[in-house]
């Protein structure tokens, strides 16, 4: 898959931290993961931090990981489950974890608040400590929204968060430039893919209803551009690639049409 990547012409990707995918717990799987990485002259941008809990790497439980739970033990757990991904870093230097804060039904009330601040004032010294930064990740739902998380960063001072700007999501919940505007300077990396404002569908870039313009305007410069798809249809068999080598390069010629249009902006 790495060398799909490789092919494809990206020089870096995102490690979404589900060990049925990669069992980031693992130091023998983290150093072949950074050797992989080497042999295809790949970086690792960022890793998104687990979002459900895996009580086998060939088995996720679905239940939730949040670091915004009221109750303690459950919230204890996230934070021990992220600090795991985040000892990735001993072994593969990596600049952003991606976190959510919350999820789509979670009402922004002060308890789940003060719970995210008990969690990401560890985390982040946990992280800084591997010379990582923390990304919040707006998500759709009341509580994670661009505004809400820049009100909270302000309000708790914790100020070695940066947000992940989701222009997917940002489109879910009223429109990117709206979305985008008040938390400008805080962003530091990006979750690139379209939708058609209904769902989030992870498209391809100019596949929905994203003002692609609009949206490049909005966006600092040299903003890394991390593309977020669904998972390409399911291969014939485990040694088919073909329809990962078709996704990726369909996001290619897509992020190269963003940058094209991005640098006739400038």
């Amino acid at each position: 898959m790495l060398g799909e990547v490789a092919r494809a012409g990206f020089p870096a990707i995102e490690l979404f931290c589900s060990r049925t995918h990669f069992d980031y717990r693992s130091p023998e799987d983290a150093r072949e993961l950074a050797a992989w990485l080497e042999g295809n002259a790949l970086v690792l941008q960022s890793i998104h931090a687990p979002t459900e809990r895996d009580f086998t790497p060939r088995r996720e439980s679905g239940a939730p990981l949040s670091i915004s739970d009221p109750e303690r033990g459950r919230r204890v757990e996230a934070v021990d489950e992220i600090k795991r991904a985040l000892d990735l870093a001993e072994n593969i230097p990596f600049q952003y974890c991606v976190q959510h804060v919350a999820g789509p039904r979670d009402a922004p009330d002060p308890r789940r608040w003060d719970a995210a601040f008990n969690s990401l004032e560890h985390l982040s010294l946990f992280a800084k400590a591997r010379g990582v930064t923390m990304a919040l990740e707006n998500t759709p739902g009341e509580m994670a929204t661009p505004a809400n998380l820049k009100h909270f960063i302000e309000e708790t001072r914790l100020q070695s968060l940066r947000l992940c700007f989701d222009v997917g999501h940002a489109n879910l919940e009223g429109g990117v430039a709206a979305a985008l505007e008040p938390v400008r300077e805080m962003v530091a990396t990006t979750h690139i893919h379209d939708n058609r404002g209904e769902r989030d569908d992870h498209l391809l870039p100019y596949e929905g209803t994203i003002d692609w313009k609009a949206a490049l305007a909005a966006l600092p410069e040299k903003l890394p551009f991390v593309v977020e798809l669904k998972e390409p249809p399911a291969a014939a068999g485990a040694a088919d690639l073909a329809p990962l080598a078709a996704t990726l390069r369909g996001a290619r010629e897509a992020l190269d049409k963003l940058e094209r249009e991005r640098a006739a902006g400038n």
